[in-house]
């Protein structure tokens, strides 16, 4: 069957950023830190509109409802990002996803497309790479990871990792001028990196 071309259209595509963290290590809530005067997952969210057609927040916190931005709470509580997951796709109404953590308030729309190109769709899980740490938190993945995600909890897995144990996956190693874009933002010493950068 012939490869189709290009990129994923806006119409076919989603966006859902797992918000349900503790963020034990920062010590608050990290999508509502300020960035350059705005919370975490308002960058985030102007990153994912030009690309996908829905943008879906999971967390069971009320104030992010001020972003206008469709939220569900986990379904599967106190289970890490992979419960995100689950919940996240479960909602979606795209067979594609992007999902993203809310302490990446530094990514891009450009950053972002790196994912969205044709020639991964064999691929059920296509994730970026940085400096070789694979990123399942800015990711692309497809609805059909839905089941296994299930299925995992069900045996106690938390990790996204683990799906990549059961479904097909690509890493897209990030390009160096690009690499500050996929900063994980998990700590305060990280927070005062991110500032020096912009």
């Amino acid at each position: 069957m012939k490869q189709t071309e290009g990129h994923i259209r806006r119409s076919e595509l989603s966006a859902i950023i797992l918000a349900g963290g503790k963020s034990s290590r920062m010590g608050t809530d990290k999508g509502m830190i300020h960035l350059n005067g705005r919370p975490f997952i308002e960058h985030i969210l102007e990153a994912v509109r030009p690309l996908a057609e829905e943008s879906i927040i999971i967390s069971d916190h009320q104030h992010y409802d001020q972003f206008h931005t469709r939220r569900i709470e986990d379904e599967i509580k106190n289970h890490g990002p992979l419960a995100g997951l689950y919940t996240g796709l479960k909602a979606s109404k795209n067979r594609w996803n992007l999902v993203l953590s809310c302490d990446v308030p530094l990514v891009t729309s450009n950053l972002l497309k790196l994912l969205l190109d044709r020639k991964y769709d064999p691929y059920n899980i296509v994730q970026l790479q940085a400096r070789d740490r694979d990123m399942p938190l800015i990711a692309r993945y497809n609805k059909n990871c839905l089941q296994s995600c299930e299925q995992l909890i069900r045996r106690g897995e938390k990790r996204l990792m683990a799906l990549q144990d059961v479904h097909s996956h690509f890493s897209i190693p990030v390009p160096l001028q690009l690499e500050k874009q996929a900063v994980n933002v998990n700590r305060i010493s990280d927070l005062k990196i991110t500032h020096d950068e912009n």
